[in-house]
């Protein structure tokens, strides 16, 4: 017995020692850094009270006035937190090779749709980046632009039966559904007139509904290589079922029929044909379709609903806004066209302060692919170091915008824009490795936004969340309670 609880406190002891000079990295390095927590490291109240964003602006005020960067400890796991935006530059830009890589979990042996242009690193991500930007080129957005006009027309039908008291995220993410259903798959989901169809149901469970908790997910993506071990899985197995059916009978009946679409899922039949030694795997294909699906949906139905939240608490920012597009569609016979939307560039600077203020996510990660010296410091970064750069702390720094909480779309006129550095804003990333949907994502919340606004106005309620609240158990930035908003239908011209 007394040589069991010997053994014991032995070990507990060496655990003990190792994680003190675990956490003592940074300190042994000169590098400035909050004081970690055994086990949590600088993530104390993470996924109870605190979201990412509250953790991240905790570090970002301490140090931003004094260091270029500091030391940051996801749990276990270590980090370099960036604030210098010089630095941040070389980064993702022009030392990109030295930061190719996001470290991100993927489990494709167990969670084959973890496969997919987001999570992947090395050679695979770098010959799927290269391919499927085929499909995000101005002449493909062109081709896509009526698909998702039918689908504001279906939004505008929508609106009238729910004129009234609405939660704008439910209704922009039927939307969203609704256009990426039809432009990635070829299908027609039909969310803005069922709330319950099964794309919609399969999308909210990702969200709302994810197989692991915050804390979970978190070391999942903090230490990827003992998550794979330990044979975790990201997705509910019933969401994977359902991508990896749908694809393959949209698959097998496209082959069967001999019918070809210009969309994202006949680029992938493309590719699977030629390009590597054996071509894209049908779970490859099923992979990129549904990250398309996911991070299209979700990040630009959450942008439309933060767009409305603001548009609803400033509404002569919302009656600007309503004229410019009234007036755009009057020149061009009450139609919007893929000419005309890039002439509305108050929408513009509308959506960008929208996505200033509320970042998709709290920050971007990099990993690094080979030893690194940090240029003008004594601090060489080990390959396999994670960086942190924490987007949405960076743009809500009041030295950069002034009056940060404050909706404001005349920072993003040109002039303004110019003032600033140019990694003061990075909603998309930055670099080879910047977000490549962007641009159908911009389109699409542009097209949503001039439809809803040219017929409805919307104003707050007495369950409007002011300020709005972050939910903890996501990663991505989304509310506690959801978006509640008054829409009124306009009268008649």
């Amino acid at each position: 017995m007394w040589t069991l609880l010997a053994l014991l406190f032995v070990a507990g002891a060496l655990i003990y020692a190792r994680l003190r000079r675990h956490y003592d990295y940074w300190r042994r390095k000169g590098v400035a850094g909050e004081k970690p927590v055994l086990f949590l490291g600088n993530m104390q109240g993470f996924g109870k009270k605190l979201h990412w964003t509250d953790i991240n602006w905790r570090i970002y005020q301490q140090f931003r006035a004094t260091e270029r960067f500091c030391g940051y400890f996801t749990f276990l796991n270590k980090a370099l937190f960036v604030m210098d935006l010089e630095l941040i530059r070389k980064i993702m830009i022009s030392d990109f090779s030295s930061f190719a890589d996001r470290g991100l979990f993927h489990n494709v042996k167990d969670d084959p749709l973890t496969g997919n242009l987001l999570f992947l690193d090395g050679p695979e991500w770098r010959w799927l980046r290269q391919n499927l930007t085929q499909v995000f080129t101005s002449g493909k957005m062109k081709f896509m632009f009526p698909t998702m006009l039918s689908v504001g027309e279906k939004l505008t039908q929508a609106c009238e039966l729910q004129v009234g008291e609405i939660e704008a995220k439910d209704l922009c993410a039927r939307f969203s559904t609704d256009v990426i259903g039809s432009c990635a798959f070829g299908l027609e989901c039909n969310s803005l007139k069922d709330p319950n169809s099964e794309f919609r149901r399969m999308g909210r469970s990702v969200t709302t509904n994810p197989l692991h908790s915050g804390m979970a997910l978190a070391f999942m993506f903090g230490l990827p290589n003992l998550a794979r071990m330990l044979h975790m899985r990201l997705f509910r197995p019933e969401v994977s079922e359902f991508f990896l059916d749908t694809v393959r009978q949209t698959l097998d009946y496209r082959k069967r029929e001999n019918v070809q679409r210009n969309d994202l899922l006949q680029l992938l039949i493309e590719l699977r044909e030629e390009g590597t030694k054996d071509g894209l795997s049908f779970e490859q294909i099923a992979a990129q379709a549904m990250v398309f699906f996911l991070a299209g949906f979700d990040t630009s139905s959450t942008t439309m609903s933060f767009c409305l939240y603001e548009l609803a608490l400033n509404p002569d920012i919302q009656e600007r806004l309503r004229s410019e597009i009234l007036e755009v569609l009057g020149r061009n016979n009450d139609r919007l066209t893929y000419e005309s939307i890039q002439e509305m560039q108050y929408l513009d600077q509308v959506i960008a302060e929208t996505l200033r203020k509320y970042p998709i996510l709290p920050h971007i990660g990099r990993k690094t692919t080979k030893e690194y010296r940090v240029p003008d410091s004594k601090l060489t970064l080990e390959p396999g170091t994670r960086v942190i750069i924490p987007v949405h702390s960076i743009q809500h720094d009041p030295e950069l915008y002034p009056q940060p909480e404050s909706f404001d779309p005349s920072r993003f006129e040109p002039d303004q824009v110019r003032a600033r550095h140019p990694m003061a804003y990075l909603p998309f990333g930055e670099g080879p490795r910047n977000c490549i949907g962007e641009r159908f994502g911009k389109m699409q919340v542009k097209i949503g936004i001039s439809y809803i606004l040219r017929d409805f106005k919307f104003s707050q309620t007495e369950r409007t969340q002011i300020p709005l609240k972050f939910s903890s158990r996501t990663f991505i930035i989304g509310t506690q309670a959801g978006i509640h908003l008054k829409m009124e239908k306009l009268a008649a011209p």
